[in-house]
């Protein structure tokens, strides 16, 4: 099947969905069902015994460090002492909410249970830095009576990592990391022999974070999940593969609503609906792959490479477009002119008009999907730049 006859494929389906009465209505159809993507909101509970890292935890699923502006306070004693919300950065429908601390002297189980306010999350992560203790259990426990999920995170395993290399002449840090995880589950084996995730925050490509997402994901709706795999940071190859790959599920909605103005007979209508939808996806695949300067500079930051060297893996003229579209300062760095988005989807569309919406829908439809796989060829480059291929 060609990438043609199969986006025919894709609107014929959409089209028969979204298309039940009026063209009108098929467009405000369309563009809520774009604007649901964007405002549907994500509710993760992060709770566990003190000094767990739950702060750290929070701070690097939302791409910040410790000391970043409008970071979670972090410290060797309990800093949370009611439920706080954190947005994230660029998807500020994604919330993360720091609870208190299980582990606290004065802790009571019946208050903490009362405050938690189950219905508001959507999934609890529960963390320790060590074993499981009892608290964990009865909170996990009252957790599935809700019938909501949960999920057991052991946190700072690159300190155990050093601290077994230090000590040991013959180190496999496989089975240092099989002896953590078995010693872990030990101790909720009484919920069913739950998994545990072993995280470091200070490096969410090693160790079971994808996994963790993976699971996240597979138990949220399918416009939770598109919050979900946007908001987290792109830290290894795998994480921008499943990218990649929910960014593609949408192709066809965004160019649905671009190319349904094409089904109403005004003047120059369809190429308005074109640019304005068009760029709102492209700006969003810009983010969720981790490619806008914010990013970068974490990146950078984090893996202690220039941002020039990083800067200078992207290549594609769409990727560049956006850079300097939403740049917060002037790009110095470019040695020539960077042309602009909007002419970029001209030349690319090559008309400005359609004879029909099917037409519409083929062109706006190869456009997305060539823009997306050049993003996601510029950020394979931007991880090798990284070391992190």
């Amino acid at each position: 099947m060609t990438e043609d006859s199969s986006a025919d494929l894709d609107f014929s389906g959409a089209l028969q969905r979204l298309r039940e009465h009026d063209p009108n209505t098929a467009v405000a159809k369309a563009k809520e069902e774009l604007h649901s993507l964007d405002s549907v909101t994500l509710n993760i509970a992060v709770t566990g015994e003190t000094g767990a890292g739950k702060s750290a935890f929070i701070n690097a699923f939302r791409g910040l460090n410790d000391d970043d502006d409008n970071s979670a306070p972090t410290g060797i004693t309990e800093t949370t002492k009611v439920a706080t919300m954190y947005t994230h950065p660029a998807k500020s429908n994604v919330r993360l909410w720091d609870l208190p601390g299980t582990g606290m002297p004065n802790f009571k189980a019946n208050k903490f249970l009362k405050e938690v306010q189950f219905e508001t999350y959507d999934s609890f992560i529960i963390i320790s830095s060590e074993r499981f203790k009892e608290n964990d259990v009865f909170l996990a426990k009252e957790i599935q009576k809700k019938q909501k999920r949960f999920y057991f995170v052991r946190t700072k395993i690159d300190n155990d990592i050093r601290s077994v290399l230090k000590t040991r002449r013959n180190f496999d840090e496989q089975q240092v990391l099989c002896t953590i995880r078995e010693d872990c589950q030990s101790n909720v084996k009484e919920l069913g022999n739950p998994k545990v995730f072993l995280i470091s925050s200070y490096d969410l490509g090693k160790y079971d974070f994808h996994d963790l997402v993976d699971n996240l994901e597979s138990e949220l709706s399918e416009y939770k999940r598109f919050a979900l795999v946007q908001s987290v940071p792109v830290c290894s190859l795998a994480m921008l593969e499943k990218k990649k790959e929910v960014l593609e599920n949408f192709i066809w909605l965004a160019a649905l609503g671009s190319s349904l103005g094409a089904l109403i007979p005004l003047p120059l209508l369809s190429l308005a609906i074109d640019k304005t939808v068009l760029l709102t996806y492209l700006v969003s695949c810009h983010n969720a792959l981790g490619l806008n300067e914010q990013s970068l500079i974490k990146l950078s930051e984090r893996v202690n490479k220039p941002l020039s060297q990083l800067n200078s893996a992207i290549k594609s003229p769409i990727a560049l477009a956006l850079v300097d579209k939403m740049a917060i300062r002037p790009r110095t760095a470019m040695t020539k002119p960077v042309k602009s988005l909007e002419d970029l989807l001209d030349a690319r569309l090559l008309v400005t008009s359609f004879m029909n919406a099917t037409e519409a829908f083929r062109s706006t439809y190869n456009v997305l999907q060539g823009a997306l796989n050049e993003m996601i060829n510029d950020m394979r480059q931007v991880l090798q730049a990284a070391g992190l291929d």
